[in-house]
């Protein structure tokens, strides 16, 4: 992220121009976003939270509601963000999977039912006093 090698990351943990925020049990460093503004110069600006939320019709409007929560000012850890992302995304990909299977049993149920208006209208056409002389 900052450019340098993992090499330059341990001379400056061990000259100690940057210890890293936690090391692993098998020698990885992490580093917090602090850290990597400190090193990067960045300073920290008051950040704007922007959000957009619409809906397509007025009787929607609990929806829109329910965006503009979650569009929210507070500070969360990295890992609270993580988890919402993942629940979301889980959330996308079953509703999805629920619209699939929606019209998979919309599509049988037509299937069906042109099976049945086929098999009437089949019916019909057969003289019912040629299945007796047979």
């Amino acid at each position: 992220m900052i450019g340098v090698s993992a090499q330059t990351l341990r001379n400056w943990d061990s000259n100690g121009k940057l210890h890293p925020h936690h090391t692993t049990t098998s020698g990885y460093r992490y580093y917090s976003d602090e850290q990597l503004n400190q090193v990067m110069n960045v300073k920290p600006k008051n950040r704007i939270i922007i959000g957009y939320c619409r809906v397509l019709s007025h009787k929607q409007k609990d929806d829109l509601e329910r965006q503009i929560e979650i569009i929210d000012n507070t500070e969360e850890s990295e890992q609270q963000e993580l988890v919402e992302d993942l629940v979301q995304i889980i959330t996308v990909f079953s509703c999805k999977l629920q619209g699939k299977r929606a019209n998979k049993a919309k599509k049988l149920i037509r299937e069906l039912m042109q099976e049945e208006t086929d098999g009437k209208s089949h019916k019909s056409n057969v003289d019912p006093k040629q299945c007796t002389e047979n």
